[in-house]
């Protein structure tokens, strides 16, 4: 009789405690590292729309952006100059999210982005109307609530071949972006 009230309360014990007041969906995230996957998703929105008018709330007036085509890019007003020069080289700005991981520090997304040169793009291979995908690591850190810091990481082959003006191979033979193995 001890042992089957013993069974009985200990079953109850478990199913009880997995019961929880969290929230779906939370996954354990904290308020503020789904506030920066957030900022970070508008940030994304805004290359795609091409309308930097609230890019001031979600850049700190002091960011450095590692990943300057011509080295670091410091300051909100030399951001927004760089951004509105890309709205003006390139069109049809897609950024397709593959994965995005956070902490109260720093977002980290992997993504397939795209677009088409609206003129000759001769530093990046690309003569107007011609389009280009490519995958890169983007990496910012927060603070405040605010990208202070952001990195761009490239696929070695991709960016190779856009810089040179090489074209991708062949219709069928194409490189793939890398792909998740442990998903099913």
């Amino acid at each position: 009789m001890k042992k089957l009230l013993f069974i009985l309360s200990a079953g109850s014990f478990l199913f009880f405690s997995s019961c929880s007041d969290k929230k779906e969906g939370s996954g354990g995230m904290s308020e503020t590292a789904k506030k920066n996957m957030a900022t970070n998703d508008a940030i994304m929105k805004m290359f795609e729309t091409g309308d930097w008018s609230k890019v001031g709330d979600y850049i700190a007036a002091d960011a450095v952006d590692h990943a300057g085509p011509k080295g670091d890019i410091v300051g909100l007003d030399s951001l927004k100059a760089y951004f509105n020069e890309m709205s003006n080289m390139m069109s049809n700005m897609k950024n397709d999210i593959q994965r995005t991981f956070a902490d109260d520090e720093y977002v980290m997304c992997w993504v397939k982005g795209s677009g088409t040169a609206k003129v000759d793009l001769p530093e990046w291979g690309m003569k107007a109307g011609q389009s280009h995908t490519g995958t890169s690591v983007e990496v910012s850190k927060f603070k405040d609530g605010k990208v202070v810091e952001h990195w761009t990481y490239m696929d070695a082959n991709e960016m190779m071949q856009m810089m040179s003006g090489a074209q991708p191979p062949a219709t069928g033979t194409k490189t793939e972006p890398a792909k998740d193995s442990t998903s099913k």
